[in-house]
Protein backbone atom coordinates (compact mmCIF):
# COMPACT_ATOMS: atom_id res chain seq x y z
CA UNK A 1 0.00 0.00 0.00
CA UNK A 2 3.13 2.26 0.92
CA UNK A 3 4.56 1.75 -2.52
CA UNK A 4 1.29 2.42 -4.31
CA UNK A 5 1.13 6.29 -2.23
CA UNK A 6 4.53 7.03 -3.60
CA UNK A 7 3.77 5.90 -6.80
CA UNK A 8 0.25 7.12 -7.39
CA UNK A 9 2.39 11.19 -5.30
CA UNK A 10 5.58 10.90 -8.17
CA UNK A 11 2.59 10.77 -10.71
CA UNK A 12 0.92 13.65 -9.10
CA UNK A 13 4.35 15.89 -9.53
CA UNK A 14 4.88 15.05 -12.74
CA UNK A 15 3.03 17.97 -14.36
CA UNK A 16 4.34 20.29 -11.63
CA UNK A 17 8.17 19.05 -12.30
CA UNK A 18 7.24 19.14 -16.26
CA UNK A 19 5.62 22.95 -15.89
CA UNK A 20 8.86 24.13 -14.14
CA UNK A 21 11.25 22.66 -16.45
CA UNK A 22 9.21 24.47 -19.15
CA UNK A 23 9.14 27.69 -17.65
CA UNK A 24 12.82 28.09 -17.06
CA UNK A 25 13.60 27.05 -20.72
CA UNK A 26 14.73 29.69 -23.18
CA UNK A 27 16.27 29.88 -26.68
CA UNK A 28 20.01 29.60 -25.59
CA UNK A 29 21.18 27.55 -23.65
CA UNK A 30 24.09 28.97 -23.18
CA UNK A 31 22.35 31.40 -20.75
CA UNK A 32 20.98 28.72 -18.49
CA UNK A 33 23.95 27.36 -17.73
CA UNK A 34 26.06 30.53 -16.93
CA UNK A 35 27.42 30.26 -20.63
CA UNK A 36 27.89 32.88 -23.60
CA UNK A 37 27.43 31.82 -27.22
CA UNK A 38 29.74 33.18 -29.95
CA UNK A 39 29.97 33.24 -33.53
CA UNK A 40 33.18 34.42 -35.38
CA UNK A 41 34.53 35.83 -38.65
CA UNK A 42 38.37 36.14 -39.28
CA UNK A 43 39.96 38.98 -42.14
CA UNK A 44 41.35 35.31 -43.56
CA UNK A 45 38.16 34.03 -44.24
CA UNK A 46 39.00 30.48 -41.97
CA UNK A 47 36.06 31.01 -40.01
CA UNK A 48 32.80 33.15 -41.05
CA UNK A 49 29.88 33.29 -38.86
CA UNK A 50 30.87 30.52 -37.21
CA UNK A 51 30.16 29.19 -34.09
CA UNK A 52 32.61 28.63 -31.75
CA UNK A 53 32.97 26.50 -28.12
CA UNK A 54 31.01 28.32 -25.66
CA UNK A 55 32.66 30.38 -22.91
CA UNK A 56 31.67 30.52 -19.26
CA UNK A 57 30.72 33.41 -17.49
CA UNK A 58 33.51 33.94 -14.06
CA UNK A 59 34.41 36.62 -11.21
CA UNK A 60 38.06 35.94 -11.79
CA UNK A 61 39.55 38.90 -11.70
CA UNK A 62 42.42 39.84 -14.47
CA UNK A 63 44.15 42.95 -15.94
CA UNK A 64 41.72 42.27 -19.21
CA UNK A 65 40.35 45.53 -21.11
CA UNK A 66 36.44 44.86 -20.36
CA UNK A 67 33.25 45.99 -22.19
CA UNK A 68 30.78 46.82 -19.29
CA UNK A 69 27.60 45.86 -20.72
CA UNK A 70 24.10 47.78 -18.64
CA UNK A 71 21.04 46.82 -19.77
CA UNK A 72 19.73 49.85 -17.49
CA UNK A 73 20.40 52.21 -20.40
CA UNK A 74 17.94 52.16 -23.44
CA UNK A 75 18.76 53.72 -26.50
CA UNK A 76 16.49 53.46 -30.03
CA UNK A 77 14.13 50.23 -30.59
CA UNK A 78 15.89 48.50 -33.78
CA UNK A 79 13.79 47.45 -36.99
CA UNK A 80 15.48 45.79 -38.63
CA UNK A 81 18.67 44.43 -40.81
CA UNK A 82 19.09 43.97 -44.42
CA UNK A 83 19.67 44.89 -48.12
CA UNK A 84 18.31 46.25 -51.27
CA UNK A 85 16.18 44.41 -53.47
CA UNK A 86 17.24 45.68 -56.31
CA UNK A 87 15.96 44.38 -59.70
CA UNK A 88 19.11 42.70 -60.36
CA UNK A 89 19.11 40.78 -56.96
CA UNK A 90 15.45 39.44 -58.16
CA UNK A 91 16.62 38.58 -61.39
CA UNK A 92 19.95 36.78 -60.17
CA UNK A 93 17.95 35.25 -57.12
CA UNK A 94 15.29 34.19 -60.03
CA UNK A 95 17.66 32.38 -62.08
CA UNK A 96 17.79 29.52 -59.12
CA UNK A 97 15.48 26.67 -59.92
CA UNK A 98 12.51 26.15 -57.37
CA UNK A 99 14.23 24.24 -54.96
CA UNK A 100 17.61 26.29 -54.26
CA UNK A 101 15.98 29.28 -54.50
CA UNK A 102 12.83 28.16 -51.65
CA UNK A 103 16.12 27.41 -49.69
CA UNK A 104 18.28 30.51 -50.42
CA UNK A 105 15.26 32.47 -49.30
CA UNK A 106 14.70 30.76 -46.22
CA UNK A 107 18.38 30.38 -45.23
CA UNK A 108 18.30 34.58 -45.46
CA UNK A 109 14.72 35.40 -44.34
CA UNK A 110 13.99 32.91 -41.51
CA UNK A 111 14.82 32.22 -38.09
CA UNK A 112 14.90 28.84 -38.15
CA UNK A 113 18.26 26.71 -37.61
CA UNK A 114 21.25 28.33 -39.60
CA UNK A 115 19.47 31.11 -41.20
CA UNK A 116 20.78 34.82 -41.20
CA UNK A 117 17.07 36.28 -40.16
CA UNK A 118 16.85 39.76 -42.61
CA UNK A 119 14.42 41.92 -41.17
CA UNK A 120 14.38 44.65 -43.69
CA UNK A 121 14.65 45.24 -47.55
CA UNK A 122 15.08 48.84 -49.34
CA UNK A 123 13.62 48.64 -52.90
CA UNK A 124 13.46 50.96 -55.74
CA UNK A 125 10.67 52.80 -56.79
CA UNK A 126 11.10 52.41 -60.61
CA UNK A 127 14.70 51.89 -61.64
CA UNK A 128 17.63 51.91 -59.50
CA UNK A 129 21.64 51.67 -61.70
CA UNK A 130 21.28 47.78 -60.54
CA UNK A 131 18.46 47.11 -62.51
CA UNK A 132 19.13 46.27 -66.24
CA UNK A 133 17.43 48.79 -67.89
CA UNK A 134 16.17 52.14 -66.89
CA UNK A 135 12.75 52.68 -66.27
CA UNK A 136 9.98 54.98 -64.22
CA UNK A 137 6.43 53.84 -63.82
CA UNK A 138 4.42 55.81 -66.34
CA UNK A 139 7.22 56.38 -69.42
CA UNK A 140 5.81 57.69 -72.49
CA UNK A 141 6.85 59.09 -75.80
CA UNK A 142 8.77 62.39 -76.01
CA UNK A 143 6.95 64.96 -75.94
CA UNK A 144 3.44 63.86 -73.75
CA UNK A 145 2.70 64.00 -70.34
CA UNK A 146 0.44 61.29 -68.22
CA UNK A 147 -1.20 64.00 -65.18
CA UNK A 148 -3.67 61.99 -64.65
CA UNK A 149 -1.13 58.99 -64.36
CA UNK A 150 -3.56 56.78 -66.49
CA UNK A 151 -0.71 54.73 -67.94
CA UNK A 152 0.98 53.89 -64.59
CA UNK A 153 2.34 50.09 -63.82
CA UNK A 154 4.39 48.29 -62.03
CA UNK A 155 6.19 47.59 -65.33
CA UNK A 156 9.39 45.71 -64.95
CA UNK A 157 8.78 44.61 -61.41
CA UNK A 158 6.14 42.59 -62.18
CA UNK A 159 8.48 40.29 -63.44
CA UNK A 160 11.03 40.04 -60.89
CA UNK A 161 11.41 42.40 -57.83
CA UNK A 162 7.51 41.38 -56.53
CA UNK A 163 7.76 37.60 -57.27
CA UNK A 164 10.54 37.96 -55.11
CA UNK A 165 9.20 39.95 -52.39
CA UNK A 166 5.90 37.54 -52.28
CA UNK A 167 8.55 34.41 -51.98
CA UNK A 168 10.07 36.01 -49.31
CA UNK A 169 6.64 37.52 -47.29
CA UNK A 170 5.44 33.92 -47.15
CA UNK A 171 8.93 33.29 -45.19
CA UNK A 172 8.42 36.26 -42.76
CA UNK A 173 5.44 38.35 -43.59
CA UNK A 174 6.72 41.27 -41.02
CA UNK A 175 9.59 42.12 -42.96
CA UNK A 176 9.80 45.92 -43.54
CA UNK A 177 9.86 47.36 -46.56
CA UNK A 178 11.21 51.09 -47.82
CA UNK A 179 11.20 52.21 -51.35
CA UNK A 180 13.28 55.11 -53.05
CA UNK A 181 13.17 56.66 -56.44
CA UNK A 182 16.56 56.99 -58.31
CA UNK A 183 14.61 59.77 -60.95
CA UNK A 184 11.03 60.44 -61.26
CA UNK A 185 9.40 59.73 -65.29
CA UNK A 186 11.41 61.76 -67.42
CA UNK A 187 8.28 63.95 -68.75
CA UNK A 188 8.16 65.38 -65.42
CA UNK A 189 12.12 66.63 -65.15
CA UNK A 190 13.70 69.95 -66.60
CA UNK A 191 16.07 68.44 -69.08
CA UNK A 192 13.77 65.39 -70.10
CA UNK A 193 16.61 62.79 -69.17
CA UNK A 194 16.95 59.73 -67.31
CA UNK A 195 20.07 61.42 -65.50
CA UNK A 196 20.46 64.31 -63.54
CA UNK A 197 18.17 67.70 -63.68
CA UNK A 198 15.14 68.56 -61.38
CA UNK A 199 12.27 67.62 -60.86
CA UNK A 200 9.79 70.92 -62.21
CA UNK A 201 7.76 72.40 -59.12
CA UNK A 202 4.31 72.16 -61.50
CA UNK A 203 4.75 68.48 -61.53
CA UNK A 204 4.90 68.28 -57.96
CA UNK A 205 1.78 67.18 -57.17
CA UNK A 206 1.47 64.83 -59.99
CA UNK A 207 5.13 63.16 -58.72
CA UNK A 208 2.92 62.95 -55.06
CA UNK A 209 0.07 61.33 -56.21
CA UNK A 210 2.63 58.68 -58.28
CA UNK A 211 3.71 57.76 -54.75
CA UNK A 212 0.18 57.17 -53.87
CA UNK A 213 -0.22 54.96 -56.70
CA UNK A 214 2.75 53.20 -55.69
CA UNK A 215 1.94 52.23 -52.58
CA UNK A 216 -1.83 51.32 -53.27
CA UNK A 217 -0.48 49.23 -56.28
CA UNK A 218 1.80 47.20 -54.33
CA UNK A 219 -0.49 46.54 -51.70
CA UNK A 220 -2.94 45.27 -53.91
CA UNK A 221 0.24 42.75 -54.90
CA UNK A 222 0.10 42.11 -51.06
CA UNK A 223 2.91 44.15 -50.06
CA UNK A 224 3.18 46.86 -47.32
CA UNK A 225 5.65 49.56 -48.14
CA UNK A 226 6.29 50.25 -44.69
CA UNK A 227 8.97 53.89 -45.62
CA UNK A 228 9.82 55.61 -49.07
CA UNK A 229 12.64 58.21 -49.33
CA UNK A 230 11.47 61.22 -51.53
CA UNK A 231 14.66 60.72 -53.52
CA UNK A 232 17.91 58.48 -53.49
CA UNK A 233 21.07 60.34 -52.96
CA UNK A 234 19.43 64.01 -54.30
CA UNK A 235 22.75 65.37 -54.35
CA UNK A 236 24.00 62.72 -56.87
CA UNK A 237 22.76 63.75 -59.96
CA UNK A 238 25.41 61.84 -62.23
CA UNK A 239 24.25 58.54 -61.58
CA UNK A 240 21.88 56.88 -63.90
CA UNK A 241 19.01 57.14 -63.02
CA UNK A 242 18.98 60.04 -61.16
CA UNK A 243 17.71 63.91 -59.87
CA UNK A 244 19.25 66.91 -58.33
CA UNK A 245 16.95 67.90 -55.53
CA UNK A 246 18.19 70.09 -52.99
CA UNK A 247 16.99 70.29 -49.26
CA UNK A 248 14.81 73.52 -49.87
CA UNK A 249 12.89 71.74 -53.09
CA UNK A 250 12.62 68.59 -50.81
CA UNK A 251 10.89 70.16 -48.09
CA UNK A 252 8.55 72.08 -50.31
CA UNK A 253 7.48 69.08 -51.66
CA UNK A 254 7.00 67.40 -48.99
CA UNK A 255 5.62 69.71 -46.92
CA UNK A 256 3.02 71.24 -49.79
CA UNK A 257 2.67 68.01 -51.68
CA UNK A 258 3.75 64.14 -50.41
CA UNK A 259 2.59 64.57 -46.87
CA UNK A 260 -0.63 66.24 -47.26
CA UNK A 261 -1.06 63.56 -50.60
CA UNK A 262 -0.79 60.61 -48.31
CA UNK A 263 -3.12 62.23 -45.14
CA UNK A 264 -5.51 62.55 -48.11
CA UNK A 265 -5.27 59.24 -48.76
CA UNK A 266 -5.09 58.06 -45.88
CA UNK A 267 -1.45 56.60 -46.17
CA UNK A 268 0.43 55.46 -43.12
CA UNK A 269 3.67 55.25 -44.98
CA UNK A 270 6.62 57.14 -43.24
CA UNK A 271 8.24 59.47 -44.86
CA UNK A 272 12.25 59.52 -44.17
CA UNK A 273 13.92 62.49 -45.99
CA UNK A 274 17.97 62.88 -47.48
CA UNK A 275 18.98 59.55 -47.82
CA UNK A 276 22.42 60.79 -48.81
CA UNK A 277 25.65 60.95 -47.27
CA UNK A 278 26.92 61.94 -43.63
CA UNK A 279 28.84 64.80 -44.55
CA UNK A 280 25.88 66.60 -44.94
CA UNK A 281 23.75 66.62 -42.14
CA UNK A 282 22.46 70.02 -42.80
CA UNK A 283 20.11 68.98 -45.50
CA UNK A 284 17.68 66.73 -43.09
CA UNK A 285 18.50 69.55 -40.75
CA UNK A 286 16.71 72.13 -42.95
CA UNK A 287 13.77 69.91 -43.79
CA UNK A 288 13.21 68.52 -40.17
CA UNK A 289 13.22 72.60 -39.57
CA UNK A 290 10.37 73.79 -42.17
CA UNK A 291 7.45 73.92 -40.13
CA UNK A 292 5.02 72.39 -43.19
CA UNK A 293 7.27 69.25 -44.02
CA UNK A 294 8.12 68.46 -40.25
CA UNK A 295 5.42 67.36 -39.28
CA UNK A 296 4.90 64.59 -42.01
CA UNK A 297 8.48 63.19 -41.78
CA UNK A 298 9.12 60.15 -39.34
CA UNK A 299 13.07 60.78 -39.83
CA UNK A 300 16.19 60.86 -41.99
CA UNK A 301 18.17 58.44 -43.85
CA UNK A 302 21.92 58.18 -44.07
CA UNK A 303 24.71 56.56 -46.81
CA UNK A 304 28.35 56.92 -45.78
CA UNK A 305 30.27 57.07 -48.98
CA UNK A 306 31.32 60.20 -47.63
CA UNK A 307 31.64 62.42 -44.20
CA UNK A 308 31.48 60.18 -40.56
CA UNK A 309 28.87 58.17 -38.82
CA UNK A 310 28.46 60.88 -36.02
CA UNK A 311 26.58 62.66 -37.95
CA UNK A 312 23.45 60.94 -37.46
CA UNK A 313 23.47 62.35 -33.43
CA UNK A 314 24.06 65.33 -34.66
CA UNK A 315 20.47 65.18 -36.33
CA UNK A 316 19.06 63.34 -33.31
CA UNK A 317 20.49 65.73 -30.75
CA UNK A 318 18.60 68.56 -32.55
CA UNK A 319 15.36 66.18 -33.79
CA UNK A 320 14.92 64.08 -30.54
CA UNK A 321 11.82 62.89 -31.90
CA UNK A 322 12.53 61.99 -35.31
CA UNK A 323 13.89 59.04 -36.44
CA UNK A 324 17.36 58.02 -38.09
CA UNK A 325 17.84 55.19 -40.30
CA UNK A 326 20.68 54.08 -42.57
CA UNK A 327 19.82 53.01 -45.94
CA UNK A 328 23.05 51.97 -48.01
CA UNK A 329 26.89 51.40 -48.15
CA UNK A 330 28.04 49.04 -50.90
CA UNK A 331 30.98 46.85 -51.04
CA UNK A 332 32.95 47.05 -54.08
CA UNK A 333 34.99 44.42 -56.19
CA UNK A 334 38.20 45.67 -55.56
CA UNK A 335 38.21 45.81 -51.99
CA UNK A 336 39.22 43.17 -49.78
CA UNK A 337 37.55 40.77 -47.60
CA UNK A 338 39.59 41.96 -44.92
CA UNK A 339 39.04 45.76 -45.45
CA UNK A 340 35.56 45.57 -45.71
CA UNK A 341 34.90 43.64 -43.03
CA UNK A 342 36.66 45.58 -40.85
CA UNK A 343 35.20 49.04 -42.06
CA UNK A 344 31.58 48.22 -42.84
CA UNK A 345 31.12 46.22 -39.48
CA UNK A 346 32.71 49.38 -37.59
CA UNK A 347 31.07 52.11 -39.60
CA UNK A 348 27.76 50.83 -41.04
CA UNK A 349 26.59 48.57 -38.16
CA UNK A 350 28.17 49.23 -34.64
CA UNK A 351 28.66 52.93 -36.19
CA UNK A 352 25.26 53.65 -37.42
CA UNK A 353 23.46 51.85 -33.87
CA UNK A 354 25.71 53.98 -31.65
CA UNK A 355 24.16 56.77 -33.64
CA UNK A 356 20.98 56.17 -33.05
CA UNK A 357 19.96 54.46 -36.09
CA UNK A 358 16.93 52.07 -36.42
CA UNK A 359 18.37 50.19 -39.08
CA UNK A 360 21.27 49.05 -41.05
CA UNK A 361 21.02 48.16 -44.54
CA UNK A 362 24.04 47.10 -47.02
CA UNK A 363 23.35 47.80 -50.74
CA UNK A 364 22.44 45.30 -53.59
CA UNK A 365 21.73 41.40 -52.27
CA UNK A 366 22.78 39.57 -55.27
CA UNK A 367 24.23 40.31 -58.66
CA UNK A 368 25.83 37.40 -61.23
CA UNK A 369 29.97 36.47 -61.34
CA UNK A 370 30.22 40.08 -63.54
CA UNK A 371 28.91 42.04 -60.79
CA UNK A 372 25.54 42.91 -63.44
CA UNK A 373 22.95 43.78 -64.33
CA UNK A 374 23.49 47.43 -63.83
CA UNK A 375 22.39 50.18 -65.91
CA UNK A 376 24.67 52.02 -68.69
CA UNK A 377 26.35 54.38 -66.15
CA UNK A 378 25.06 52.57 -62.84
CA UNK A 379 27.39 50.74 -60.37
CA UNK A 380 29.89 47.99 -62.37
CA UNK A 381 31.86 47.36 -59.25
CA UNK A 382 29.20 47.21 -56.55
CA UNK A 383 29.26 43.06 -55.23
CA UNK A 384 26.20 41.93 -53.26
CA UNK A 385 25.98 40.24 -50.19
CA UNK A 386 25.64 36.76 -53.20
CA UNK A 387 27.26 35.73 -56.54
CA UNK A 388 25.20 33.84 -58.22
CA UNK A 389 26.52 32.56 -61.58
CA UNK A 390 24.98 30.92 -64.43
CA UNK A 391 25.44 27.77 -63.27
CA UNK A 392 23.49 27.90 -60.06
CA UNK A 393 26.21 28.18 -57.76
CA UNK A 394 25.91 30.83 -55.09
CA UNK A 395 29.25 32.21 -53.22
CA UNK A 396 28.53 34.00 -50.34
CA UNK A 397 30.22 37.50 -49.87
CA UNK A 398 31.57 39.70 -47.44
CA UNK A 399 28.08 41.62 -47.17
CA UNK A 400 26.56 37.94 -45.94
CA UNK A 401 28.69 38.54 -43.04
CA UNK A 402 28.53 41.81 -42.23
CA UNK A 403 25.34 42.02 -41.97
CA UNK A 404 24.18 39.12 -40.89
CA UNK A 405 26.69 39.19 -37.45
CA UNK A 406 24.01 41.40 -36.67
CA UNK A 407 20.11 40.25 -38.26
CA UNK A 408 20.87 36.69 -37.54
CA UNK A 409 20.62 37.30 -33.40
CA UNK A 410 19.01 41.27 -33.24
CA UNK A 411 15.47 40.32 -34.18
CA UNK A 412 13.12 43.63 -34.63
CA UNK A 413 11.97 44.63 -31.38
CA UNK A 414 15.09 44.89 -29.72
CA UNK A 415 16.60 47.73 -28.43
CA UNK A 416 20.20 49.12 -27.96
CA UNK A 417 21.93 49.40 -24.60
CA UNK A 418 24.99 50.61 -22.85
CA UNK A 419 28.13 48.94 -23.52
CA UNK A 420 31.63 50.87 -23.57
CA UNK A 421 34.28 51.33 -26.22
CA UNK A 422 37.14 49.71 -24.87
CA UNK A 423 40.46 50.59 -26.78
CA UNK A 424 40.02 49.09 -30.59
CA UNK A 425 37.12 46.87 -29.47
CA UNK A 426 34.72 48.59 -31.00
CA UNK A 427 31.46 47.08 -29.83
CA UNK A 428 27.34 47.56 -29.76
CA UNK A 429 24.96 45.42 -27.64
CA UNK A 430 21.41 44.64 -27.55
CA UNK A 431 18.41 43.02 -25.93
CA UNK A 432 16.12 41.39 -27.74
CA UNK A 433 12.15 40.86 -26.75
CA UNK A 434 12.95 37.37 -25.80
CA UNK A 435 15.48 38.70 -22.77
CA UNK A 436 18.80 37.92 -24.69
CA UNK A 437 21.97 39.84 -24.61
CA UNK A 438 23.90 40.26 -27.68
CA UNK A 439 26.74 42.19 -28.19
CA UNK A 440 28.80 42.20 -31.79
CA UNK A 441 32.53 43.57 -31.51
CA UNK A 442 35.06 44.23 -33.95
CA UNK A 443 38.26 44.34 -33.36
CA UNK A 444 40.15 47.33 -35.01
CA UNK A 445 43.12 47.12 -33.52
CA UNK A 446 46.40 45.19 -35.50
CA UNK A 447 47.05 42.26 -32.95
CA UNK A 448 44.80 40.08 -30.90
CA UNK A 449 42.74 41.18 -28.06
CA UNK A 450 42.07 39.27 -25.10
CA UNK A 451 39.12 41.07 -23.44
CA UNK A 452 36.35 40.98 -20.51
CA UNK A 453 32.68 41.30 -21.50
CA UNK A 454 30.87 42.07 -18.32
CA UNK A 455 27.37 41.71 -17.19
CA UNK A 456 25.33 41.95 -13.78
CA UNK A 457 28.53 41.40 -11.86
CA UNK A 458 29.98 38.25 -13.80
CA UNK A 459 32.33 38.07 -17.04
CA UNK A 460 33.03 36.17 -19.85
CA UNK A 461 37.02 36.23 -20.83
CA UNK A 462 37.56 35.76 -24.79
CA UNK A 463 40.25 36.52 -27.21
CA UNK A 464 39.76 37.92 -30.95
CA UNK A 465 41.87 38.31 -33.78
CA UNK A 466 42.90 41.74 -35.51
CA UNK A 467 40.18 42.74 -38.10
CA UNK A 468 37.72 40.33 -36.63
CA UNK A 469 34.06 40.36 -35.65
CA UNK A 470 32.50 38.43 -33.42
CA UNK A 471 28.59 38.47 -31.66
CA UNK A 472 27.99 36.91 -28.34
CA UNK A 473 25.00 36.04 -27.15
CA UNK A 474 23.31 34.78 -23.64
Amino acid sequence: MKNINKKLQILLLLPLIAVQIKCGSSKSTASNSGKAESWITTTDETSKLKKQPDLVFNSDANSNQTILVDASQKFQTIEGFGFALTGGSAQSILKLDKAKREALLQELFSRKNDAVGLSYLRISIGASDLNETVFSYDDMPEGQTDLKLEHFNLGPDLKDVVPVLKEILAINPKIKIMGSPWSPPVWMKDNGNTKGGSLQPKYYQVYAEYFVKYILAMKAQGIVIDAITPQNEPLHPGNNPSLLMLAEQEADFVGNNLGPAFKAAGIKTKIIVYDHNCNKPEYPLTILKDAKANPFVTGSAFHLYEGDISALTKVHDAFPNKDLYFTEQYTGSKSSFENDLKWSVKNVVIGSMRNWSKNALSWGLANDENYKPFTPGGCSTCKGALMIDQNQNIKREVGYYIIGHASKFVPEGSVRIGSNIAGNLHNVAFKTPSGQIVVIVENDGTAAETFNIKYNQKQISTTLNAGAVATYVW
